[in-house]
């Protein structure tokens, strides 16, 4: 189940400063909204509020909320980037490329907002706690083509080492653009071949400077 915010967090949600996501309201207001994952507090003084990528994309009217109830995953309604052979992927067309597009730049915002100098050309933080999700939305986001069940495009898989996605890409042109969509994204590339099979992968790691 899903439900949109209450009117009083709808009104701060559509003031927030539509630049930089910096929200305005009363102390259990803007509790409210972190705790569903709409606005985040920032760690520094004088720890302002601002709108998550989530939080983002409620404003723009992209998506519904999830409803907090401890039955449902926690991940239930909530925008998950492509990572390549899904079971059930989301359709295709003008509505996933906004939601996509809309994810990318709340993403930068994150970043400008939570890095210590402000720099966007640098993952974040959320970025190395999600980094699957973050490597595949910086691919998505450029317009690379998701694997389906049985067909090529990427695949964003965990990896063993810290800090670190392997990337699968059958075509050997499109792995390379991937490689190159990831340095401009701010992650360290490397490519590599599985010692078995031969099979050709990228090894990314979000960039600390």
């Amino acid at each position: 189940m899903t439900r949109p915010p209450t009117a009083a967090q709808r009104r701060v949600i559509d003031a927030a400063d539509p630049v930089t996501g910096r929200l305005r309201g009363t102390e259990a207001q803007l509790a409210a909204l972190v705790k569903r994952g709409l606005a985040f507090r920032h760690p520094r003084p004088p720890h302002d509020h601002f709108l998550t990528p989530e939080g983002h994309r409620v404003r723009q009217g992209v998506m519904q909320v999830p409803e907090p109830a401890a039955e449902a995953p926690a991940t239930a309604g909530v925008f998950a980037a492509r990572v390549g052979g899904e079971e059930a992927p989301p359709e295709t067309g003008p509505a996933r490329r906004r939601e996509v597009h809309s994810a990318w730049q709340g993403l930068l915002e994150l970043r400008r907002m939570t890095n210590p100098d402000g720099a966007v050309e640098r993952p974040c933080g959320w970025e190395r706690t999600h980094l699957v999700q973050a490597a595949a939305l910086a691919l998505e986001a450029a317009g690379h083509d998701p694997a389906g069940r049985d067909d090529g495009g990427y695949r964003v898989r965990e990896t063993r080492q810290p800090e670190a996605v392997a990337v699968y890409e059958p075509d050997g042109e499109a792995l390379r653009t991937c490689a190159a969509t990831l340095e401009g994204a701010g992650w360290q590339v490397s490519e590599h071949s599985e010692p078995r099979t031969g099979t050709r992968y990228l090894l990314a790691s979000p960039r600390r400077a």
